[in-house]
């Protein structure tokens, strides 16, 4: 048997999750509301708040987990990327308990583990398959071969598809954090009501922020004209932003699967709870005789689960890593 205590502590989410022999048994998050003042994650604030969380977080994810310290077999924790001063209390804390109880530490790769999120739960995707990751620092079309056998096939050239939605909603003077109220306003919306450019970006890369400028211009200029625009406006503003926004990963999600001939397609990172976003793809799936992979809500934003199942897929392998380890803000899949 093997039980992986997984740590995450990238952004702004304190978490820890216990894997035992692939199940995982709890998954506690933290979540730090003090940035909401500020329309953004403050580094500072987020390092410091993780150092309150992490040894509550990780006691209550072995309570619930119904096991005790001792029956823990290795330590798994994010590396990166992330923010430095995030990524460092969780680093610190992964080490000195893997330490303290001579266990093997191993170390798991943020945007990996969003992909490997799918192997938590029925139905699993065969290898290989497309995976879309969406987060608000990150936007990448990965070919996933096997567990730890990834390529990038495209990736953004400047904001992450996440990103755009919470630079829209400061636009539209929506509190932070503001892509889930884009998304609850688009529901009641009509997509079509404002034309909003496609970026013309070759091969499978991205580009959101021509598009960013594009919101920001139609709004300036719509205000101009009618002061109660966002008020009258909003729920289409909403809708129409974040159909363009899903329409550009598509249509690139599309080209990857007609370039590969892959049919196992899926989604990750934060923005792939986006309701919007997980509708198109469950249609477009239809269309083109997809089988689609959608992770359950609580494993598509930052969670110790998918740490803690990449972790046991490394431990399986003997993937380990000494204590001279440091975290990495920036990492490639």
């Amino acid at each position: 048997m093997a039980v992986i205590l997984g740590i995450e502590s990238s952004c702004d989410e304190t978490s820890a999750s216990i894997c035992i022999d692939g199940e995982i048994r709890s998954n506690i998050i933290a979540s730090q509301a003090i940035h909401a003042k500020y329309g953004g994650v403050v580094p500072e604030l987020a390092s410091r708040a993780h150092q309150q969380n992490i040894i509550p977080t990780v006691d209550q994810a072995i309570q619930q987990a119904k096991i005790t310290k001792n029956d823990i077999d290795a330590v798994a924790f994010t590396r990166g990327p992330g923010l430095l001063g995030s990524l460092l209390v969780g680093t610190s804390f992964a080490k000195a308990f893997a330490l303290a109880r001579q266990l093997p530490l191993i170390e798991v790769n943020h945007m990996q583990a969003h992909i490997l999120a799918h192997f938590i739960d029925e139905p699993k995707p065969d290898f290989p398959f497309l995976c879309l990751t969406v987060s608000g620092g990150h936007t990448q079309i990965v070919l996933v071969k096997d567990y730890f056998d990834m390529e990038l096939l495209g990736e953004t050239l400047d904001d992450a598809a996440g990103e755009a939605f919470d630079k829209t909603a400061k636009i539209l003077n929506l509190p932070y954090p503001g892509g889930p109220l884009i998304d609850k306003h688009a529901q009641l919306g009509n997509r079509l009501a404002f034309q909003l450019p496609e970026p013309q970006i070759p091969d499978l890369n991205f580009s959101f922020s021509g598009l960013k400028t594009a919101i920001l211009y139609m709004v300036q200029g719509k205000l101009k004209e009618n002061p109660d625009f966002l008020k009258d406006n909003i729920d289409d503003i909403c809708a129409s932003v974040q159909y363009r926004i899903v329409t550009i990963l598509l249509n690139k999600l599309k080209q990857a699967a007609k370039q590969t001939g892959v049919k196992d397609i899926a989604i990750a990172g934060g923005v792939s709870a986006n309701s919007g976003l997980r509708q198109a793809l469950m249609e477009m799936g239809e269309r083109h005789a997809w089988r689609v992979f959608i992770p359950k809500f609580e494993y598509c934003t930052d969670n110790a689960a998918m740490i803690a199942i990449a972790g046991y897929h490394k431990f399986r392998r003997g993937d380990f890593v000494g204590q001279d380890v440091a975290p990495l803000a920036r990492m490639h899949v």
